[in-house]
Parts: structure tokens; sequence; C-alpha cells
């Protein structure tokens, strides 16, 4: 009995020795393979500052442009206090976004994040990032979006009708920035009290200026007072959940799902979780549309033949509608040259430039090494203004979307499992707002050299000065 101990004892002590010497060779070979890598080329620049004032000091878009074209498709540099490695290519960022996605964590400063709030979904990977995902993309799917649709008209209409009012340049960046955030309340909320979204706005664009200042937690500060913001955010929000708990109204807005959300364990989000999260779509929704709209509203301004085809288009469907009915869901998807417009827009004008992740273990691609820890940015404007993807890509060519584009060469909205969640709401306040100002008002943008500014996202200079003015019957049927 002892002996046919022994002899499993044996057997075991040489299993156990067999797995340590297989485990202790793949951890050998692997590290010979990542020694066998070499870092990517490019420049680090300064100690501890790197390349950061070059990349405040000009267009970046021309910097990394620049780069590519020095270093090629992959690269490294040192920007905003960390080492890099840049990529410029489809397959690159396949590898980053979808394939390998494990491999490489969202990732933001931590004083950003800690103004939007921690809990929010795109600062996570794994079960809590997939199942508030999809619960954000089931309130803003199709079902939903058509609902809005009314709504959201008449918020396009108003605010039209204001800037006509003004009689004057207005800064166009500014009153999208008005209207896009309106339609995040509008999606997030459904009809809320003036007072609360008096309140929300006027903190929330205190902490925006805050998230774009340096980090400086110093009572006076643009951060400090963005802070204090943002904890007035919070008793804001906990006042609207009472309130819908109290009334126990059944709505089926963001709120109400992020309400009834249950995790693995079956339980409910805090209302930190709620605030951090509804904080993230407002910041994901509002200066990016408002953005996109602007750069439209540039394009068709600059090629008027572009301009009176569109018009063409949305004044068949105004007439359809006898000038007096709201949209049809079945109309927002029967407007093809808009779309296409609105596709080659975000193509040119790129605003989301590029995206942050960190490598969570060392990784190999293409025979270079991306260390643990680095940042990892793929390009999405270098891909999308590539001449090998699009022809002339400086050439604003709507016509170019009348066939799919190759996989991965067009990504305004991100790729892979954090790619924006509500880019069709995006798109349909859009098509919404472009339909009333084309078919109802006239627009006129005020001559200025052109440029670009970053607000953090790419704008026309001093936000496109424009001036709207409503459009007589005999200007509309002449």
């Amino acid at each position: 009995m002892e002996n046919i101990s022994c002899s499993i004892l044996y057997v075991l002590f040489f299993l156990i020795a067999l797995l340590l010497y297989y485990h202790s060779s793949l951890k050998k070979s692997k590290w010979r393979n990542l020694q066998k890598a070499k870092l990517p080329p490019g420049s680090m620049g300064w100690p501890y500052i790197g390349e950061t004032l070059q990349l405040y000091s000009q267009d970046p878009s021309v910097l990394f442009a620049n780069k590519q074209k020095r270093y090629g498709d992959i690269f490294k540099t040192h920007i905003l206090g960390y080492p890099c490695v840049m990529l410029a290519s489809p397959e690159a960022a396949r590898f980053v976004l979808l394939t390998y996605a494990h491999l490489f964590k969202p990732t933001y400063p931590k004083s950003k994040e800690r103004l939007i709030g921690p809990s929010a979904l795109f600062f996570y990977q794994g079960n809590y990032h997939s199942r508030l995902r999809k619960l954000v993309q089931s309130s803003l799917a199709p079902e939903a979006l058509r609902k809005l649709i009314p709504d959201i008209e008449d918020l396009a209409i108003s605010s039209l009708e204001l800037w006509a009012e003004k009689n004057q340049t207005i800064n166009t960046f500014r009153v999208m920035k008005k209207f896009s955030f309106e339609v995040g309340i509008l999606a997030l909320f459904g009809q809320l009290d003036a007072k609360y979204k008096e309140e929300l706005n006027k903190n929330y664009s205190i902490v925006e200026k805050g998230y774009n200042s340096f980090p400086t937690n110093l009572p006076g500060t643009a951060y400090y007072k963005a802070m204090v913001a943002r904890r007035k955010l919070n008793q804001i929000l906990s006042e609207i959940i009472s309130e819908r708990k109290e009334k126990k109204t059944v709505e089926k807005d963001l709120l109400c799902h992020l309400l009834n959300f249950k995790d693995e364990k079956g339980k409910n989000l805090t209302e930190y979780q709620i605030a951090d999260n509804v904080i993230g779509v407002l910041f994901a929704a509002q200066d990016t549309t408002a953005s996109a709209l602007t750069w439209i509203l540039k394009y068709l301004s600059d090629d008027q033949k572009l301009l009176e085809t569109v018009k063409a288009e949305q004044r068949t469907i105004y007439e359809s509608n006898g000038g007096k009915k709201p949209l049809t869901w079945a109309q927002t998807r029967n407007m093809s040259l808009t779309y296409r417009v609105i596709l080659e827009s975000l193509r040119m004008s790129s605003i989301i430039s590029f995206t942050f992740r960190e490598a969570v273990v060392d990784v190999e691609y293409d025979g270079y090494l991306i260390p643990k820890g680095w940042k990892v940015m793929p390009l999405f404007r270098n891909i999308h203004h590539n001449s090998e993807f699009f022809a002339d890509p400086e050439n604003f060519d709507a016509s170019r979307f009348e066939v799919a584009p190759k996989p991965n060469t067009y990504m305004p909205f991100g790729n892979g499992a954090h790619a924006c969640p509500g880019n069709e709401l995006a798109k349909l306040e859009m098509l919404i707002l472009i339909h009333h100002l084309i078919t109802k008002f006239r627009w006129e943008v005020e001559v200025s050299k052109g440029g670009v500014q970053y607000s953090p996202f790419p704008i026309p200079q001093h936000g496109l000065p424009s001036r709207f003015w409503k459009e007589t019957r005999s200007q509309r049927d002449p």
C-alpha cells in the first residue's frame, strides 16, 4: 500500500516538475521573442515633456502626418507625459481595437477621468462595460430613435428660428453645441423640467472648461471650479432620480434603463455610477456632434453646386409632406445624398482624430515591441487621409461613399467594443437639422482666412461665424 502511495507521489512530483519546466520554457521563449523585437522608430523629444510642446504648438494632424512620412505606419513618441506608440494603418488599428482588444485597455488621464466620473462605461473593459454598453445601445436602438424624431424636429426648428431672429453673425459651433446638448438631454431624460436643464447646462459648461484646462486643483483655477461643478451635477442628478422614483413614471429613456440595470449579482447601479454614465454620455454626445454639424455647414457653403443638389433632395421630401407634416423614420432613411455628405464630412474633419489605449502586457506587432504600460494611439485621421484608401483625400467628394470603403479604413466613431454606441442618434439629429435648415432657412458664412482650431476637437477657425435667416416663400418656390 505504501509502495502504491509513493508511486503516486512520484508521478505527481514528476508531472508538477514537467509543468513548471514547460511554463518556464514558455516564459523564456516569449522573453527571447520580445528581446528580438525592437521599439518602433521615432523620436521621444525632451526629457519629461517629450514632444508635448510640438503637439500644442502645431496642427496635430500635420505633426503626425509628417512623422508617418518619416518613420512609417508605426512610430514612437512621448506626449502628455507618456511614452506612446502611434499606429497609422488599418491593420494596426484592427489589431489594437478588435483582434487583440483585450491586450489594450482604454485609458484617460486621471484628472479627466475624475471630471467625467470613474464609473463611466468607456473607462472599462470586461463584463461591466459590455453590459452597460448593451444597455446604452438598446436605449438608442432604431425603435427608440423613431419616437424621438418629433421632439428632435421641434428642437431643430426652434433653434434655427432663434438663430435667425438674432439677425447677426453668430458662432456656429457654439449654437450647435447648445442644440446637441438639448438632444442629449432628450435622449437621457425625455421631457426634463426647464430648471433642471438650466442647472445641468450651467454646471456642465464649467466642468467642460476645466476638462480642457491644466489640472491644478487649487481654489480659483478652472480645474478646481470644474470639480466643484461636478459635485453639483451629482446633486442635481440625485434630485432628478428621486423625483423619477417618487412619481414612479415608466419612461423608455436612458435614465430609466440605468435605473433598472442589474449586474451579474443582481445589484442595481449606485447613484454615483448613474451620474458618471449620464455625464459620460453628455460628454461623448455634445462637442463631437456640434463639431460635425459645423463642418457640414462649412463644406456645403464651400461648394454651391453640392448645396443645390442637397437642397433638391430635401425639397422633394419637404414637398411630399406638404411642408407641414413631420418627418418619418422612412424619410430620414431616404436621404442618401445628404447621408453621404455627412459621411464625407466626418472623414474630412476626422473629429475623433485618434484614441488612447494602454498595453496591459508586452505586445509584439509587425516585428516591433509595444512595452507594457505604453500608450497606444490608432490615428484615425491619418488613415482617413491616406490616398491609398481614399483617392485625392484632401478633396471633399461625397460620391466616394456610393461604394463602401475598405474595412477598417473609415472609423469616425471609433471601432470595436468601445466604438460610440450613440452614433445613430448623432447621424439622425444631423439629418433632421440639415433638412429644416435647407428647406426653411438660409445661411451665410462670414468670409475668413479659414483654418482649424482645437477645443479639444477640430472646428473651423473662430467656430465658423455665420448669419442665419428665414427663407421667404418666393425664395423657397422660385
